[in-house]
């Protein structure tokens, strides 16, 4: 198949395509006599995989490393879960990360309803109450 028939059959862009096969998460494809690439059905296999795991919001980096490991043998299944154990760790401090954030929007927009004919910046941001984080 070619190229955009592979990026409808996915649900992807050509770029993403082109892309991935820059990156060499993708195997690059044959080409024909008309210089056009050729893929097969391990190049949508591949790809879908390639979606899936990005959908999870797993790195390239980590992508690699899975399709590598795909044909390791033995210490494939200590590996494959190593890395899927960081980054379900990853998964719960940003889910942490993301509730400690939902509770201060939920404080601020409180803060904002007790406030009536007062500035903002002078009602919201009084030196004695600003809590300031660094960013990371």
């Amino acid at each position: 198949m070619r190229i955009g028939q592979l990026a409808k059959a996915v649900g992807c862009t050509i770029e993403t395509i082109r892309f991935y096969e820059k990156q060499g998460v993708l195997p690059k494809p044959e080409r024909g006599a008309n210089n056009f690439r050729r893929y097969s059905e391990e190049h949508l296999r591949c790809l879908s995989f390639i979606c899936y795991c990005r959908s999870l919001d797993m790195s390239l980096k980590e992508i690699k490393m899975l399709l590598s490991l795909e044909h390791s043998g033995e210490e494939q299944a200590q590996e494959i879960d190593s890395l899927l154990e960081r980054h379900i760790q990853e998964v719960a401090k940003r889910i942490h990360e993301l509730d400690h954030l939902r509770i201060e929007l939920i404080r601020l927009r409180q803060r904002c309803s007790e406030l009536t004919g007062v500035s903002l910046t002078k009602g919201l941001f009084r030196t004695d109450k600003v809590r300031f984080r660094k960013i990371k």
